[in-house]
């Protein structure tokens, strides 16, 4: 039988935290778990999109639990704002799904003088996790949402920052190459370390969200979300089918750590199943470059 929403299970005495949750997969992954009982801390860049967000849910499901909060992953100091905060009100957390992300923007800076891409989806997210990591519980997971667009991805380790050669595109494959390193470097370092806590990775195939309208409206031109709405309409599985890896990753007895969530037709719609990267991204040298640099960049490092 194919896994589907049904198949979470009671989440009452579960606290998440998901970022990017006001819309798309993360609001269909915060939907989920609160319906579920379970309790989410609904990460935002922006409370009041948060809150309507959060209504929105409340709406279905009455006695959700929902907190938002405001984080900016393009600014280190939000994200050790939002650590310092959470950690405050939530001493014991039992996933952290690093969600949210830009895609295919015009060449920008995070706070940092970060590439906006691999700073926010990446250095973002890599540091947010380091941050509460002493505050996960033994048996919690962190689940990292990358792309079938790593496929695309590659690393110049001499210009991290895209100091030359910008491409919108090549940008936005190279960080969720990143999100898959960091996941399954992580998912090593807690071997390593005799943990339980397990580090997955997923993507949401094609499915119909806000991200890719966000770029089309950067670069103002009319062609970009005219392609994207057809395109959406003809061939793209509905937001809450393209949640559905991220909750499997999360919940899923049969997980161990270290596996790559998405959908099962043609990695593209459909159920959720374990399956295979490209095999760039099983680089256990290039995982490694990244997390150094990662530490380097953020100032932040994991106690295991």
């Amino acid at each position: 039988m194919a896994w589907s929403e049904s198949d979470i299970p009671d989440l009452s005495d579960r606290t998440y935290v998901v970022t990017g949750a006001n819309s798309g997969i993360g609001w269909e992954a915060t939907r989920m778990f609160a319906a579920h009982g379970a309790r989410v801390v609904m990460a935002c860049r922006t409370v009041s999109k948060g809150e309507e967000a959060a209504s929105r849910i409340r709406a279905l499901s009455p006695g959700a639990r929902l907190e938002v909060m405001a984080l900016d992953l393009s600014d280190l100091d939000s994200v050790r704002a939002f650590a310092a905060g959470l950690r405050g009100v939530h001493p014991h957390i039992h996933a952290v799904i690093n969600n949210a992300g830009v895609m295919a923007v015009p060449l920008a800076r995070t706070a940092q003088g970060f590439e906006m891409q691999l700073g926010t989806n990446h250095f973002g997210h890599f540091a947010l996790t380091g941050l509460l990591f002493d505050a996960l519980t033994p048996d919690a997971r962190v689940v990292t949402v990358s792309s079938g667009m790593h496929h695309i991805g590659s690393f110049d380790w001499t210009d991290l920052n895209w100091e030359r050669g910008y491409g919108a595109w090549p940008a936005y494959g190279r960080s969720k190459l990143a999100n898959l390193y960091f996941a399954f470097e992580l998912d090593r370092r807690l071997k390593a370390a005799g943990s339980g806590i397990k580090s997955l990775s997923c993507h949401p195939g094609y499915a119909s969200t806000n991200l890719q309208f966000v770029a089309p409206q950067q670069n103002k031109t009319m062609f970009g979300p005219a392609f994207w709405s057809v395109g959406n309409a003809l061939f793209a599985q509905p937001a809450a089918w393209g949640a559905l890896p991220t909750a499997f990753a999360t919940v899923s007895p049969t997980i161990s750590g270290g596996e790559y969530v998405g959908p099962r037709l043609f990695q593209a719609w459909g159920a959720p199943v374990v399956q295979a990267t490209g095999a760039h991204a099983r680089d256990a040298e290039g995982w490694k470059k990244l997390w150094e640099a990662s530490e380097k960049r953020t100032g932040v490092k994991f106690q295991l």
